[in-house]
């Protein structure tokens, strides 16, 4: 059963920090190199709340109004020039997230920290102990998991959303404002790459650069599910279920590139990946 429950919880984690990044590249086909920025500052938020004492559940709503105005901001200021230079803008991107690991490195310094955990202690599931909080971040994995879907599927910005990104020449005849659908794409993938910042943070140290791994393994994923959620749900529980199960029983060294080395290899063979597209 904790076999089981690692398996699950690494795909809910995997799941929640790779989900903002496919909202964005869902819909403006361009990956967003400061996705792992977005961690960051979600993680620094987080830690900024256990500071000042307050209750961590905080965070979790002042990570994702971080994110989200950072991604307003950045979407406004530099992505939005260069929507018709894909290669211009992840560069931009991949170099706005030296710039913010930089700026959180002057302003925390370079040294680990450690921000508080809502949720301590174990939980016991099916006469097994397993961790409180990982079992808590499943809940929230499988909660975004329905509300992107219903929004994506059940609200009048997922229909403007598909006809953007099946057609956006035609959806700008048919009156929509494929601009403010990218803003607001833009704005709410940097927002829930914010949360999953404070979300892992309990399960590790806080530094400028915790980001970075995040993304390589957000990236692949990504790649894998195409513009597909649930391709990436797929993806998280496949790929996760993996790494975890040959950095149990194998060697943790080879777990942690096992996601690396399955997205390119379901790529050579598959080029779309996941994703029905």
């Amino acid at each position: 059963m904790s076999l089981f429950l690692d398996v699950i919880s690494s795909a809910a984690i995997l799941y929640l920090v790779a989900a903002g990044l496919l909202m964005i590249f869902g819909v403006m086909k361009i990956i967003n190199f400061a996705h792992g920025a977005f961690l960051t500052v979600g993680a620094y938020a987080s830690l900024v709340v256990t500071q000042l004492g307050l209750n961590p559940w905080i965070a979790l709503p002042v990570a994702l109004a971080a994110g989200w105005v950072c991604g307003m901001a950045i979407e406004y200021l530099i992505v939005r020039p260069l929507y018709a230079r894909p290669l211009d803008a992840i560069l931009a991107t991949w170099g706005l997230g030296i710039v913010i690991a930089q700026l959180i490195t002057l302003g925390f310094g370079r040294e680990a920290q450690f921000a508080t955990s809502p949720v301590s202690g174990p939980l016991t599931v099916l006469g097994t102990d397993y961790s409180a909080y990982r079992i808590v971040l499943i809940g929230f994995a499988a909660a975004l998991a329905l509300a992107l879907s219903l929004l994506l599927s059940k609200t009048r910005f997922g229909l403007v959303t598909r006809a953007v990104i099946m057609n956006e020449e035609l959806a700008r005849g048919l009156g929509i404002h494929a601009g403010r659908v990218r803003f607001f794409t833009f704005s709410l993938g940097a927002a829930l790459g914010g949360l999953a910042g404070a979300l892992i943070t309990p399960l590790s140290s806080v530094d400028p650069n915790m980001g970075i791994p995040w993304l390589i393994n957000a990236f692949m994923l990504v790649m894998v599910a195409g513009s597909s959620m649930f391709g990436l749900v797929a993806a998280a529980t496949l790929f996760g279920g993996i790494q975890v199960l040959l950095s149990t029983f194998v060697s943790p060294i080879l777990g942690g590139i096992a996601i690396v080395l399955l997205s390119a290899i379901t790529l050579r063979i598959r080029p779309k990946g996941f994703s029905h597209d």
